[in-house]
C-alpha cells in the first residue's frame, strides 16, 4: 500500500481492484500523470475519466455543487458501483474531463482500493485497466496480459464481484439521466428517488462507455435475442466456424448437439448463466476472454432482457458486437 501511494504521488500508474472492474489509476490532480493513462490505453483525449474518491466529503472538493438529489443517490449507493456526473470544481484538470465542465465521481466499495484512497488522500482518475475499446479486466492477471510493463504497479484484490462497470448517471435540475447502465440498476434508482430515469439523448460522450463500439474481445461478437440463438449458432457452425456461446439462460441447441464438446475443442463451446443475472454480469468478461484463448472464430452473445443487471450486460454485449 505504501509503495502504491509513493508511485501515485510521483506521477506513476497503479492498477487498482474495484468491485466493478480493475482500473488504471493516476493522481487526478497531476495532468501529466493523467496523460499517461491516455497514452497507455490508446484512449481518445476527449473521452472523460471517472475520479475515484474515499468518501462524500472528498467528493465535495471535486464538484462545484452537490445537489440534494445527488446527495440522496450518494447516501444510498456509495460506496458502490454508481458514478454521478456533476459540474466540476476549479481543481479538476480538463484532461480528466475530456475538456467538459462536468466531472464523473465515484466512491468505490472494494476494500483494497478504499484503503488506498484513504492512504493517498486525494482523487484517482481511473478508467478500466485495458487497451481502449477492449474487454475490461476483472482480475490482476487480465491487467498484466493487456498492459504488461506499461503499468508501474498492480494491486491484486482478487476477482471483481460485479464484473461490469459502474452505472453512470447525470443529475441535472432535478432529473436523472442514464449515461451508462451498470452495477446499480435503474429500478433501484427509481425506487429510491421516485423519479423516472431518463434516457440519454446522445451526442458527444459525456462519460466513459458511451461509444457505440466498446468492450470488445479480439474474437468477432454477434449479438442476438434468446429466441434467435439456435438459428444463429447453427448458421455459424454450418459455416465451419468455431463458435463460443454466452447466454443468460439455457437455450435449445439439440439440432447441433453432436457438435458440442465440453473440451471446447469442437465447433461449439456453450455456457449459460442459468437465468442468474448476477452470475452473467460477474462472468461475462471472463467468458469473452476464455473464448479468445480457446481460438473461437465467433462469439454468439445471447442478450438478456433489459431489466435489472440484464440492462448493463445487454449494453456490453451490444457494444462488443459493434452493430453485428
Amino acid at each position: 500500500m505504501a509503495l502504491a501511494v509513493e508511485v501515485l504521488r510521483s506521477g506513476g500508474l497503479v492498477a487498482i481492484p474495484t468491485e466493478t472492474v480493475y482500473g488504471l489509476a493516476a493522481d487526478a490532480s497531476q495532468p501529466e500523470a493523467v496523460e499517461r493513462i491516455f497514452e497507455v490505453k490508446g484512449r481518445p483525449r476527449n473521452h472523460p475519466l471517472i475520479v475515484h474518491l474515499a468518501d462524500v466529503l472528498q467528493v465535495r472538493e471535486w464538484v462545484a455543487e452537490l445537489p440534494e438529489l445527488a446527495r440522496r443517490l450518494a447516501d444510498a449507493f456509495w460506496p458502490g458501483p454508481l458514478t454521478i456526473v456533476l459540474p466540476k470544481s476549479a481543481r479538476v484538470p480538463h484532461v480528466v474531463t475530456g475538456g467538459l465542465e462536468t466531472v464523473a465521481v465515484r466512491v468505490p466499495a472494494h476494500t483494497v482500493t478504499r484503503r488506498l484512497l484513504v492512504a493517498f488522500g486525494g482523487g484517482l482518475a481511473a478508467p478500466s485497466a485495458n487497451r481502449f475499446g477492449r474487454v475490461s479486466p476483472t482480475c490482476a492477471a487480465d491487467v498484466v496480459a493487456d498492459l504488461g510493463g506499461a503499468v508501474d504497479l498492480v494491486l491484486d484484490g482478487g476477482r471483481s464481484d460485479v464484473g461490469v462497470e459502474s452505472t453512470i448517471v447525470e443529475v441535472v435540475e432535478g432529473a436523472i439521466r442514464l449515461l451508462r447502465p451498470g452495477g446499480v440498476t435503474v429500478e433501484a434508482i427509481e425506487a429510491l428517488t421516485g423519479i423516472a430515469v431518463e434516457t440519454d439523448p446522445g451526442g458527444r460522450p459525456r462519460a466513459p462507455g458511451m461509444l457505440p463500439s466498446h468492450y470488445a474481445p479480439r474474437t468477432e461478437v454477434v449479438a442476438c435475442e434468446l429466441d434467435e440463438a439456435p438459428d444463429v449458432v447453427e448458421r455459424s457452425a454450418a459455416e465451419g466456424l468455431r463458435v463460443a456461446v454466452i447466454a443468460p439462460r439455457p437455450i435449445d441447441l439439440s439440432r447441433i448437439d453432436s457438435r458440442i464438446d465440453a473440451t471446447r475443442d469442437a465447433v461449439v463451446w456453450y455456457w449459460d448463466a442459468g437465468g442468474d443475472e448476477e452470475s452473467l454480469s460477474h462472468q461475462l468478461y471472463a467468458r469473452m476472454r476464455e473464448a479468445d484463448v480457446s481460438g473461437a472464430d465467433r462469439i454468439v452473445a445471447v442478450l438478456p432482457t433489459p431489466q435489472g443487471l440484464g440492462r448493463a450486460v445487454r449494453d456490453r454485449m451490444t457494444k462488443a458486437a459493434g452493430g453485428r
